[in-house]
């Protein structure tokens, strides 16, 4: 399943939050966006969020961006 992540980095806190009329994840993280720290830990939360694996979460668009998809594999 492919799905929309919103990314707020260097954030107070971690939590993830389904925004049903945007049909977008916003995923909050203490993790800078600097050398894909931001992603990895997103990569991590989402993992947790879907009880997944981590090699089971893909970024798939928005390497660079604040608005990225990410495929999950179940």
């Amino acid at each position: 399943m492919k799905i929309n992540v919103k990314v707020i980095p260097n954030s107070s806190q971690e939590k993830i939050e389904f925004i049903e009329s945007e049909n977008i994840y916003k995923v909050w993280t203490h993790a800078k966006a600097i050398d894909n720290e931001a992603n990895k830990n997103v990569t991590q939360l989402l993992a947790k969020f879907f009880n997944v694996s981590k090699a089971q979460v893909k970024l798939i668009w928005g390497q660079n961006a604040r608005n990225k998809t990410f495929e999950i594999n179940k």
